[in-house]
Order: C-alpha cells, then sequence, then structure tokens
C-alpha cells in the first residue's frame, strides 16, 4: 500500500485528483507490478548462447594435442564482465582464463565478424518477435573521451583539445539499435549522421513508401540545410529542433508525443556498461564490438519484454 500511496501522490501533483484519475493510477500501478523484470545479465543466457553460437569460429575439438582451449562461451562471459564493471583486461577473474585470452579472443571475433553477425541475428529475431518500428527512428551523438587515443579519435573542441570520440547512434522507435559509427571528436555531427545512416547501418533498411513512410527525430545540433537535403534523399521525414524555436507548444497549438526521448534511454542503457563510458581501446574495431556486445544484451531484454 505504500508503493500505491507513492504512486497515487505523485498522479495528485501532476493534476487536481478526481474518481477517473485516480482509477488510471491504481490500474497504471498495478500494470507495473505485473510487469516482468529481468535481473542483471552477468553471463550469457542459455536461449542467447544457443541462437549465437554457430556464429563463432570453430572450437578446438576436446583431446587435441597443446594446451586445453578455454570454452567460447567462457571467454564471452568473461568479455562480458570486463564490459560491465570497466576493469582492465588484467583484473578479470582468472576463472574467465587470463585477461590476454579475453582481448585476443575479442579481437579474433572482430576481425571474423562475430560480432556483427551476433547483432544482426538478434536484430532479425527481434524483428519476428516484436517488430521493428522503422516508422518512427531517432539518431543522437554521444561524446567520450579517449585518453589513449587511437582510430576514430580527435581533439574534443570542448575539452581542451583532448583525445575524445563521437558515438553515433541510430535506433528504432522502441529504442532497439539499428545503426552504429565512430568518429573524432572534432567532426561535424553531420558529417557523423551522413556515414551512419550509410555504412552504420547493421541490417538493410527498407525503401520507405508513401503508406509506409519513415520518420527521424534529431535535435536542434543537426539543424543544418546539407541534413534536410540529406533526409530528403534518403526519403526520410524530418524532426528537427530548430534553433530559436520554442520547445513548449503555445496556447491552442497542438501539442505533438515525444519520441525522441527513447534514444536518449538507449545511449543510458549502453552507458550502463561501464567499459562504454571512456573509450580506452586504441583500436576503433575493438570498441565498436565491445558496443556490438552491449546491444546484443539490449536486444535480448527487448526481446523477452518488449
Amino acid at each position: 500500500m505504500q508503493g500505491l500511496a507513492h504512486h497515487l501522490l505523485a498522479c495528485s501533483e501532476l493534476q487536481q485528483p478526481n474518481e477517473s484519475s485516480l482509477m488510471m493510477c491504481r490500474n497504471h500501478y498495478q500494470q507495473e507490478l505485473q510487469r516482468r523484470h529481468l535481473p542483471t545479465l552477468w553471463e550469457i543466457p542459455d536461449p542467447m548462447w544457443l541462437s549465437i553460437q554457430p556464429l563463432f569460429p570453430p572450437e578446438k575439438a576436446p583431446g587435441t594435442d597443446g594446451r586445453p582451449a578455454i570454452p567460447f562461451r567462457t571467454v564471452l562471459n568473461g568479455i562480458l564482465y570486463v564490459l560491465r564493471t570497466g576493469c582492465q583486461w588484467k583484473a578479470a577473474p582468472a576463472r574467465f582464463s587470463s585477461g590476454s585470452t579475453l582481448h585476443r579472443r575479442l579481437q579474433e571475433w572482430e576481425q571474423a565478424g562475430s560480432f556483427a553477425a551476433i547483432l544482426a541475428r538478434l536484430l532479425r529475431l527481434y524483428d519476428q518477435v516484436r517488430g521493428i518500428d522503422w516508422q518512427w527512428q531517432s539518431a543522437d551523438t554521444k561524446l567520450l573521451p579517449a585518453p589513449l587515443g587511437g582510430t576514430a579519435t580527435g581533439p574534443n573542441p570542448t575539452d581542451r583539445a583532448k583525445s575524445g570520440t563521437k558515438r553515433h547512434l541510430l535506433i528504432d522507435g522502441n529504442g532497439a539499435r539499428l545503426g552504429l559509427h565512430l568518429s573524432g571528436a572534432n567532426r561535424p555531427d553531420m558529417q557523423g549522421l551522413a556515414d551512419l545512416l550509410s555504412a552504420g547501418l547493421i541490417i538493410p533498411r527498407p525503401k520507405p513508401t508513401r503508406r509506409k513512410r519513415q520518420h527521424l527525430c534529431l535535435d536542434k545540433r543537426y539543424d543544418y540545410d546539407t541534413i534536410d537535403e540529406l533526409l530528403s534523399r534518403l526519403g526520410y521525414t524530418a524532426h528537427i529542433g530548430r534553433r530559436g524555436q520554442v520547445d513548449q507548444p503555445g496556447i491552442g497549438e497542438t501539442s505533438k508525443p515525444p519520441r525522441r526521448w527513447k534514444v536518449e534511454r538507449t545511449i543510458s542503457w549502453m552507458n550502463n556498461m561501464r567499459k562504454l563510458r571512456t573509450r580506452w581501446e586504441k583500436k576503433a574495431e575493438n570498441y565498436q564490438a565491445l558496443c556490438m556486445l552491449s546491444a546484443a544484451l539490449i536486444l535480448h531484454r527487448l526481446i523477452l519484454l518488449g
């Protein structure tokens, strides 16, 4: 009852309480109680592993000569541990094998295209179960420090020219990642968006039609004529926050439902993986592989929870 009272109090602060509004709050509270919750994933779950196991290179057969091979699932759990905790590779627990083995397997699987294949397979599975919302897409950019430099980094103009990188993200209407692209911190966002919508897509984008239009929501940093021309050429219906425009609707104006907040939520989900908050990998491919693994975990949750 304490949770219900707190929920009703929050509703009463938004508007004058009446019988119908209190009933809606009670129904919403009951729906929240019935909502399925998943614990934090510290290991690859069985259904996900059965789906992605064929995408890895063949494992070393047991009984062959040489040192015994570490099972791939154990190594992948170790990479997930580093991804979640943000620890150094050599600080990974010994039950996952050595840190050098984890890092070496990460690079081998990235070069073999395993992480890209995992993300593409889970995205297609998500499309079969939940359906990709191509109608309302959103994109945004996250600026991150990259103290060690490396590829796809540059001087950050907002942080005394320290080394940094930009993580460009494209999601569907539910928050599932559709594209990812890395660029230097000194590269304009509008150039990164062009690469994101072309080479950064995970699976091919269906062609929009008059009946099935595709909308793209962007904030005011993309308010350029070149962006309008790019989106028009790609068949998007642009929804861009304009500089100097008041976000709140005026009296008598129709209020539009907010949609771009979901890309901010997905960025927050990614930042829950502490290894992604600061880019310590010099190779952009290694950092992108970690981003793909985090996206695969998010897709797994979206498949189960919607």
